[in-house]
């Protein structure tokens, strides 16, 4: 949080991110409850999830591109504006007299370009931010941004409810809009004042390589730091099974729920995601701070042991067991994401930055599904302990390998201090 207090061009462009994120979960809270009205519900409701997922596979590909534009200042301000205008033309379609389902059509095509083009934005934003605070301040950044987005996620979908009791659909896609210019004018404020100070520092490394040239630099990049690309296996293990047991545990509860329904199943649910949010928006607040000195491997440790302890709460079918160990897994887990992305920043080349975070991010992402359609497939045709025994077999092998790689990178960093001092 100090950084956001102290940079004063942190806390423009941050805030700017901020509002097009409300701004987006507004919007698509209303467009869910537009489409849940129509006849063939669950048709529209399936094509809005696959309009908001898909762009969320192009990241590796917009960090490419990101790397590859020489204005970045610029090209983040018009892909505001750009927004602005797709989200005005929403809010005249929702006033207009077109048929429903070229209505839900038009949109969907329309929310899937805005959330390509967010996705490139997403791309330039990690080479800019660490332009403004420094290489040393990003994980304090990008951990205070993480943590208010969680925020802005939970209030915004409670705000937005509210607002939809007094304001029409229309409305809330012009303040989706608007949200979006404001954001591109707090861009190009920044932008401005970077080139006012001659601090044009976007402009100075741009990649010129070819895609797979461009993977391959990174990935030898990863490959010289000792450890570097195996913790990026193991935390993305780590957050395959935080996502797969948000999908096991609510099956645990529905045969458990004599003891474990605190009130009602769908109440205990919904604590449960509370949960698990608070503790990654204090992890990611508050974590980079206060565990400034724990190593990557030291916090991944830990994550697994409270990802360990999660499944025994399971097993034994206790909720309070299960929602303090959830927490503070989520809170563990959110550091040690912060900690890799920090390292990546450290031992990557500027001009490839945006394009390894991207190849971050697929690898994070790919695993998640993948573990719930597992584990899950596991417990729908034998049984969810079966599923969680298999979890923890999985845990007991990451675990010694996490161990065994932070023995080696500690080791490393030791021959290298004495052969300094040697020296």
């Amino acid at each position: 949080m100090n950084v956001f207090l102290k940079n004063k061009d942190y806390r423009r462009f941050s805030i700017a991110s901020f509002l097009s994120t409300a701004g987006d979960i507004l919007f698509y809270l209303a467009f869910m409850t537009y489409a849940s009205k129509l006849h063939n519900y669950s048709l529209a409701l399936s094509l809005i999830a696959i309009s908001e997922s898909i762009p969320r596979l192009f990241d590796i590909f917009a960090g490419y591109l990101a790397d590859k534009t020489k204005r970045k200042f610029q090209n983040i301000f018009l892909m505001a504006v750009v927004r602005f205008i797709l989200y005005g033309i929403v809010g005249l379609l929702f006033i207009s007299n077109v048929s429903q389902w070229n209505f839900v059509i038009a949109v969907v095509i329309i929310n899937f370009l805005s959330d390509t083009f967010g996705s490139y934005s997403g791309g330039l934003t990690a080479p800019l931010i660490v332009d403004i605070v420094g290489k040393k301040e990003f994980g304090e950044a990008e951990g205070f941004s993480n943590g208010m987005n969680e925020v802005i996620n939970t209030v915004a979908q409670f705000v937005g409810s509210g607002l939809l009791l007094f304001l029409s659909f229309a409305n809330l896609a012009f303040i989706n809009a608007l949200t979006f210019l404001v954001a591109g004018l707090l861009f190009l404020s920044v932008g401005l004042k970077h080139r006012k100070d001659q601090k044009p520092l976007e402009a100075q490394e741009v990649n010129d390589q070819k895609f797979f040239a461009t993977m391959k630099s990174s990935y030898k990049q990863m490959k010289k730091a000792q450890g570097l690309l195996t913790v990026i296996f193991v935390i993305a293990l780590v957050n395959g099974m935080l996502t797969a047991l948000g999908s096991l545990i609510p099956i645990v509860i529905a045969g458990n729920k004599a003891t474990m329904v605190i009130t009602s199943y769908s109440f205990t649910i919904a604590v449960m995601g509370v949960v698990v949010s608070c503790g990654a928006i204090l992890g990611s607040m508050f974590g980079p701070q206060l565990f400034k000195k724990a190593s990557v491997f030291t916090m991944t440790i830990i994550a697994i042991i409270l990802s360990f302890a999660t499944i025994i709460a399971a097993v034994f079918a206790n909720m309070y067991a299960i929602l303090v160990a959830y927490f503070f897994l989520a809170a563990t887990a959110s550091i040690a994401s912060i900690k890799i992305q920090q390292w990546l920043v450290n031992t990557i080349e500027h001009k490839i930055l945006a394009s390894s975070v991207g190849l971050l991010n697929t690898i994070l992402m790919a695993v998640a599904p993948i573990f719930t359609t597992v584990l899950t497939s596991i417990s729908g045709f034998a049984s969810v302990k079966y599923a969680l025994f298999a979890l923890i077999a999985v845990e007991v092998i990451i675990f010694f390998v996490a161990i065994k790689m932070g023995a080696k990178t500690r080791e490393k960093k030791t021959v290298n201090a004495t052969a300094v001092v040697t020296k």
